[in-house]
């Protein structure tokens, strides 16, 4: 007997010639990709690869400077956590007010939290083991509790769609591996949860999927098939040659497109 079809899930998110940059300069271009629902992808390359420009670009944080990305619903809730060297902790607010904030898209700018919300809050900084750390204030957290905070109000936030831009950079080994547990935990629930990295023992391990990027995309799939040394050193090679002050690339034609990544190493684009 034949088992049961189902109709396929929409991806979570598509990407369809997307460039994104800076002063009209492109910093990852013409990027086609689709990733399902439910899926754990890494995003890899070298330094100035554009790895973090696309997360903001998915995060809302970046326009499009052309090409278009379309979320699996109209509103989809995202949760972004950038880098911490992009994050400003000399603001007084303690850890409590800042792991409330996951509960933005429940009580909005005036609404109040109420005795249930404030539990549901103290109950995620157990979880990421910082229980009775309410009051403390943010600068007087070291690199791997603010990242623990920073997790906390992601829980909290409750998204399908889970960003996370060098997420185990600046913690000790301890932290990373308990919040690497709450990355499985997310994918285990079933949410798309796309983590921009630079270990790539650490993708080998862990992520069963990869994007590698060098402004373009070079390769993307299995992670046992993305990362061989063929691509790793095309990625280098097309970052390195990369110039900052090119002038901004043109789409190519739907009969190039095959062909297009070759043309942008070549106008060093």
């Amino acid at each position: 007997m034949r088992a049961p079809t189902h109709p396929a899930a929409p991806p979570a998110l598509r990407l369809h010639d997307l460039t994104v940059g800076y002063d009209r300069h492109p910093a990852v271009h013409h990027l086609e990709l689709e990733v399902a629902a439910g899926e754990l992808l890494a995003v890899v390359g070298p330094n100035g690869a554009g790895k973090s420009t696309l997360l903001k670009a998915l995060a809302g944080v970046l326009p499009a400077m052309g090409g278009r990305i379309e979320h699996a619903g109209a509103e989809a809730r995202i949760g972004y956590l950038p880098q911490q060297t992009d994050l400003d902790r000399s603001f007084p607010v303690t850890v409590l007010d800042t792991v409330a904030m996951g509960l933005w898209h429940e009580v909005g700018a005036w609404g109040r939290l109420g005795r249930a919300r404030l539990d549901r809050c103290r109950a995620a900084l157990a979880e990421v083991g910082l229980a009775g750390f309410e009051q403390r204030t943010l600068d007087t957290l070291s690199g791997g509790q603010f990242q623990r905070v920073l997790f906390a109000r992601l829980m909290l936030r409750d998204a399908p769609l889970i960003l996370l831009d060098e997420p185990f950079a600046a913690v000790d080994e301890p932290t990373a591996h308990h919040l690497l547990e709450r990355v499985d935990t997310w994918h285990r629930e079933g949410r798309t949860v796309i983590v921009v990295l630079h270990d790539l023992g650490l993708v080998r391990r862990h992520f069963p999927r990869t994007l590698l990027l060098a402004r373009e995309t070079i390769a993307h799939g299995p992670t046992a098939e993305v990362l061989v040394p063929a691509n790793l050193l095309r990625a280098s090679g097309l970052v390195e040659a990369f110039d900052e002050h090119a002038e901004p690339c043109e789409a190519p034609s739907p009969t190039a497109h095959a062909g297009h990544a070759h043309g942008h190493a070549a106008h060093h684009h």
